[in-house]
């Protein structure tokens, strides 16, 4: 196991800059998820850790050791990739043994670790002689995995590891390579731009967007204190609703667009008449008695999940378009009149300039 250290990380393919100066601290056994939209870099990054990327500027140690020159196998890290990268015509067993056999590890150990590794991802022992083109997807990737554990690296480097696996078997993968680090306790490093994966595996997340970190932190950090616009519309399925508005006189109040208005805690550098920018999580929104509304919506779709009803529809008269997140089986008809509220805590007050949050210097649960 090993610490990892990003110090000003750089990266250009001729005068387009990939990466913009990346810092950050990856403490021995900690597993990091990087997570941004396609393009944003976060492969590249990951690349450049796992030795397959020169670094263009910046310095990268893994351990006690500046990796920057040395080659992929003398960083003793393991890869696991989306397309598996399995041998075709060789056996589980035989790609989960082939780096230890050309390292020149005697059979016996080699044999003891296969076996420990197939143990742990719970594939059978009959398994391990068929080929790549025998299994399932999903056993697919558990060899991966497998081929990864039995070199006992320092790092294990995850790039989106689960985007060719329906749906189920996403879940149940992603509880495996859970599972999998806690038991291990290797350092880790997983690119998804999943962010139902990144909340759930990471202990800590980064969010990229085109080579710059937007934020660094805990999942629920992150889901409850978004940095900016771009974090909080990333992060949380459906996405955080945003609404124009203004600063009120007061600095209390906040005045969207329609003409709606919320209470607020006074706010940090909270000019009157400043134009900000409302965030409001779908979840957060709730339904309430006519007499306590403090939003005007209308209806205009309605998606019955089972467990939620996902309602979709606007503001005042033609406003700006906003989700509500309601639990359990709701009937509501398009069209239809709703009486909505939201709790002080849970409005997000961005500036419409910079999209950065502006802070609260009360608690948001004082009146």
């Amino acid at each position: 196991m090993a610490q990892i250290i990003l110090k000003n990380i750089h990266k250009s393919y001729g005068n387009v800059d990939v990466i913009k100066g990346v810092d950050c601290t990856i403490a021995d056994g900690e597993f990091i998820v990087i997570i941004g939209p396609s393009g944003c870099g976060k492969s590249t990054l990951l690349r450049m850790v796992a030795g397959l990327e020169t670094v263009g500027k910046g310095e990268i140690s893994i351990g006690e050791r500046v990796v920057n020159t040395l080659e992929p196998a003398q960083r003793n890290i393991a890869m696991v990739f989306q397309n598996y990268a399995l041998y075709p015509h060789m056996t589980v067993y035989g790609n989960m043994a082939y780096s230890l056999k050309i390292k020149g590890i005697p059979k016996a150990e080699i044999k003891q670790r296969v076996n420990r590794a197939a143990e742990i991802l719970e594939l059978p022992p009959d398994l391990l002689k068929r080929t790549p083109r025998q299994l399932s997807g999903g056993q697919r990737q558990r060899v991966a995995m497998g081929r990864a554990i039995v070199r006992e690296p320092s790092v294990f480097l995850f790039d989106e590891p689960l985007s060719n696996l329906d749906a189920k078997l996403r879940v149940q993968m992603r509880l495996e390579i859970k599972k999998l680090q806690q038991e291990l306790g290797v350092t880790s490093i997983y690119v998804t731009h999943d962010q139902i994966e990144a909340m759930t595996l990471g202990s800590r997340m980064m969010v990229l967007n085109a080579g710059i970190v937007e934020q660094l932190g805990t999942p629920i950090e992150l889901y409850e204190k978004p940095a900016t616009v771009f974090v909080a519309g990333f992060i949380g399925s459906p996405s955080m609703n945003f609404v124009e508005g203004r600063i009120g006189g007061d600095g209390k109040s906040v005045y969207l667009a329609g003409g709606d208005h919320l209470a607020l805690p006074k706010l940090a550098d909270s000019d009157p008449g400043r134009p900000v920018t409302v965030g409001m999580r779908p979840e957060h929104l709730r339904l309430v008695a006519e007499g306590d509304s403090m939003l005007t919506y209308t209806a205009q779709v309605v998606e019955l999940l089972g467990a939620d009803t996902l309602v979709h529809g606007c503001l005042r008269q033609d406003g700006e378009d906003v989700t509500v997140r309601i639990e359990g089986i709701q009937n509501i008809q398009a069209g239809e009149r709703l009486p909505l509220s939201i709790d002080k805590g849970n409005i997000h007050i961005f500036d419409a300039d910079t999209g950065e949050r502006l802070d609260q210097v009360k608690a948001c649960t004082d009146s």
